[in-house]
């Protein structure tokens, strides 16, 4: 409670971004806390200020402690485009009423990135296998819980596949942004940890001697690219200018300077239908959580178990009309 009044609190200070094209006096951009604000501002400062002319109006960047607070400001109408992971966009378009409007297209031309799962280069570890079997002795660090690689994608893929739950098998689970974990598990503070490639890429640069003190012992299967997304609310002006913008950057020498220090090539056009398979995961994840769990009665099992079948038929019915 205390720490969702201080969110509003901070929201109600950044100026509101009017309802008309017209009355917009500027553009306020989120960008989620997968690193430190000092490393990702100079990374997207280029950007922006690219964005800023091609929309006629500043364009301010908004930062935030955590995924939440960048979903919160678009919900209070405080931020009006944002760059998110799968799953906070998710959590965006639920309960912030965001749209997914673009994704983010990588260097070699693929369009996903993985979680990986690194340990310290000295480490005896050398499979997920063997960090469970010591967990019990071990520090892991898990991202932000609305990341889908720190997160949500290893949460079911290494724990919830196998009938466990990171938070009561390890000593201690520790949640922090891709970069903090990189370096944690660098210096010996964690001992596994959970984080995204493209961030691990981005710290071969940044964070070149911490991040060459790790090594990688999993990668999960290809999780779908960066999704970008607006408030539905955002003047329909507005929202062909901006998707103009990111349709159209990356062809020039200038623009694809600034996205390799991203480590992107450009974008491509996308919907809410991208994140059908984020939440098939979600679900198959709290599934595979209820069949192992041992606190709960076998009616409310039963129940539970019905409901999630029925929202994956959905989902599936919605893939199957796509194609």
């Amino acid at each position: 409670m205390i720490r969702n009044l201080a969110v509003v609190a901070t929201l109600a200070l950044i100026p509101f971004a009017g309802f008309a094209a017209d009355d917009m006096t500027e553009l306020n951009f989120g960008i989620i806390a997968t690193e430190s604000s000092t490393n990702l501002k100079p990374s997207w400062q280029p950007l922006l200020d690219d964005l800023s002319k091609a929309v006629g109006l500043p364009v301010k960047a908004f930062f935030a402690s955590d995924y939440a607070g960048v979903i919160e400001a678009m919900r209070f109408k405080k931020v009006d485009v944002a760059w998110y992971g799968n799953k906070s966009a998710m959590e965006a378009v639920d309960r912030a009423d965001a749209e997914v409007f673009t994704k983010v297209m990588n260097l070699d031309g693929t369009e996903g990135y993985w979680s990986l799962g690194i340990v310290r280069k000295d480490s005896p570890f050398q499979n997920v296998d063997e960090v469970i079997a010591k967990a019990g002795d071990l520090i892991y660090g898990q991202g932000d819980p609305n990341s889908t690689s720190g997160t949500l994608v290893p949460g079911f893929y290494i724990f919830a596949q196998r009938g466990i739950e990171a938070q009561k098998i390890f000593k201690r689970v520790v949640s922090s942004k891709h970069e903090a974990n990189i370096i944690s598990v660098a210096t010996g503070q964690s001992d596994f940890a959970a984080v995204a490639s493209d961030s691990y890429e981005r710290a071969k640069t940044n964070i070149a001697e911490k991040t060459n003190n790790t090594r990688v012992i999993w990668k999960s299967p290809l999780i779908a690219s960066d999704p970008l997304a607006w408030r539905k609310s955002l003047p329909e002006g507005m929202k062909t200018k901006v998707r103009n913008f990111f349709h159209g950057y990356g062809q020039d020498e200038s623009s694809k300077k600034t996205l390799a220090v991203l480590k992107w090539a450009g974008f491509r056009d996308s919907s809410n239908d991208q994140l059908i398979p984020i939440r098939q995961l979600a679900l198959n994840k709290k599934k595979a959580e209820l069949l192992s769990a041992k606190d709960i009665s076998e009616d409310d099992r039963k129940a539970k178990l019905v409901e999630i079948q029925q929202k994956l038929a959905e989902l599936d019915a919605r893939l199957a009309a796509m194609k």
